[in-house]
C-alpha cells in the first residue's frame, strides 16, 4: 500500500514539474519572463487574504467533480458526465432556493442542496442503467447527456425563472446563501463561504466509503475484475448503478453550492462549465485518492485564480496558464498510457511462458 501511494505521488510530482517546465519554454519562446510570471502566478493565488479565499472557493468544485469522477473510476468506468452533472446540480439548486424561499435559512439552504445531488444523481444514473442492463458505453451515453443538460437547462432558465427578455434567473434570497457576512469580512469580501467545509467533510465521507464500508469493496472489486467480483456473489448491475448514482452526486453538489456560495443565480450559457472537465483532470492526477484529490484541487486552483493576474502584472496572456495545466493532464496521461502498454506487455510474455510450459 504504501508503495503505491508514493509512486502515485512520485507520478504526480514528476507531472508537475514538467507541466511548470513546459510552461516555462513556452513562455521564453514567446518572450515572456517564466520567473517572474510564476511568482506574479503565487501572488495573486496566496498573496494576501483575499486571494486565499478566492483560490479555496475555487477548489469546491474542482474537488467535489474530482471525487465524483474518482468513484465511478474506482469501478472502472469513464464518466465524462461531470459538466451536465454539475450544471444539473447547479440548476435544481437555484430553482428550490427561488420556488421555496418562504423556507427559514438553514432548512432552504439544505433542501436546495439536496435537490442540487438529486439532480445530479439522476443525471448519472441515466447511464448506469444504459451501462448495467443494457451494455452501452458510459462514454458516449455521459456524452451526449452533457449538451442535453446544457440545452435543457437553457431552456428552462430561459422560460421557468427567468423574468421575461432575461437570460439569467433572479437572485437567490440572502438566507439560502453560503457566502455570510463573518466570512465575506475574514476574506476581504472574497466569495469564500461555507461550501469549503462541507466539501472537506464530504471528502472524508468517501474515504470512509471506499475504505471501511461493504459497498464501496464492492464497487473497487467491479473495477478491477468485473466477472471475478459476479462469481464472488458481487451484484454487479447494482453496483454499477450505485457507482454512477454516487457519481453524479457529488458532481451535482457541486454545483449546487457553486450555485449558492458563489453565483447566487443561474444564467443561460453557451457552453459547458469547463470545471466537470477540469475536475477529472484533478482525479487523474490523483490517481483518484480521496486525499490527494484535495491537493490537486489547490494545484488547479491557484493556478486558475492566479492565472488571472499575470496579465495584470505582465503584458503576458493569462492563457498561459492553460498550457501549464494541459501539460501537466499530458504526462499524467502519458503514465496511464505507459502503464497499460507495459502491463499488457507483461500479460503476454507471461501468458507465452505459460504456454510454453505447458508444451513441453
Amino acid at each position: 500500500m504504501f508503495n503505491k501511494s508514493f509512486k502515485g505521488l512520485s507520478t504526480a510530482l514528476i507531472s508537475i514539474i514538467a507541466g511548470f517546465i513546459v510552461g516555462a519554454i513556452a513562455m521564453l519562446v514567446f518572450g515572456y519572463d517564466p520567473l517572474q510570471n510564476y511568482q506574479n502566478l503565487l501572488v495573486g493565488s496566496l498573496g494576501d487574504i483575499y486571494s486565499i479565499g478566492e483560490t479555496l472557493r475555487n477548489m469546491i468544485p474542482l474537488i467535489l467533480t474530482g471525487l465524483g469522477f474518482a468513484v465511478a473510476s474506482k469501478a472502472g468506468f469513464f464518466n465524462i458526465g461531470g459538466p451536465g452533472q454539475y450544471l444539473m446540480g447547479w440548476f435544481g439548486t437555484i430553482a428550490f432556493a427561488l420556488h421555496f424561499s418562504q423556507l427559514p435559512g438553514i432548512i432552504l439552504i439544505i433542501g436546495a442542496l439536496l435537490c442540487g445531488a438529486l439532480a445530479g444523481g439522476i443525471w448519472s444514473l441515466i447511464a448506469g442503467v444504459l451501462r448495467a442492463y443494457f451494455g452501452t458505453s458510459e462514454v458516449i451515453t455521459t456524452i451526449m447527456l452533457n449538451y442535453i443538460a446544457l440545452y435543457f437547462v437553457n431552456f428552462a432558465v430561459k422560460n421557468w425563472l427567468a423574468a421575461k427578455g432575461s437570460d439569467s434567473s433572479p437572485n437567490i434570497a440572502r438566507k439560502a446563501s453560503l457566502n455570510t457576512h463573518f466570512l465575506q469580512e475574514l476574506t476581504h469580501n472574497s466569495t469564500f463561504n461555507w461550501g469549503f467545509f462541507i466539501a472537506l467533510v464530504i471528502v472524508g465521507l468517501v474515504w470512509i466509503y471506499f475504505n471501511k464500508t461493504r459497498s464501496g469493496f464492492e464497487i473497487k472489486a467491479v473495477g478491477i475484475n468485473e466477472a471475478a467480483s459476479k462469481y464472488a456473489g458481487v451484484n454487479v448491475k447494482r453496483t454499477i448503478v450505485i457507482a454512477m448514482l454516487l457519481s453524479g452526486v457529488l458532481a451535482g453538489l457541486g454545483g449546487a453550492i457553486d450555485g449558492l456560495g458563489n453565483f447566487q443565480n443561474i444564467s443561460v450559457s453557451n457552453n459547458l462549465p469547463n470545471v466537470g472537465f477540469n475536475g477529472m483532470a484533478v482525479a487523474l492526477l490523483a490517481a483518484e485518492n480521496p486525499i490527494g484529490i484535495v491537493f490537486a484541487a489547490l494545484l488547479f486552483s491557484a493556478l486558475q485564480i492566479g492565472g488571472l493576474s499575470i496579465s495584470v502584472y505582465s503584458n503576458t496572456p493569462s492563457e498561459i496558464v492553460e498550457i501549464v495545466i494541459a501539460a501537466i493532464i499530458f504526462f499524467v496521461a502519458i503514465k496511464y498510457v505507459f502503464e497499460r502498454f507495459l502491463k499488457k506487455s507483461w500479460l503476454t510474455r507471461k501468458q507465452q511462458a505459460k504456454k510454453e510450459g505447458a508444451d513441453k
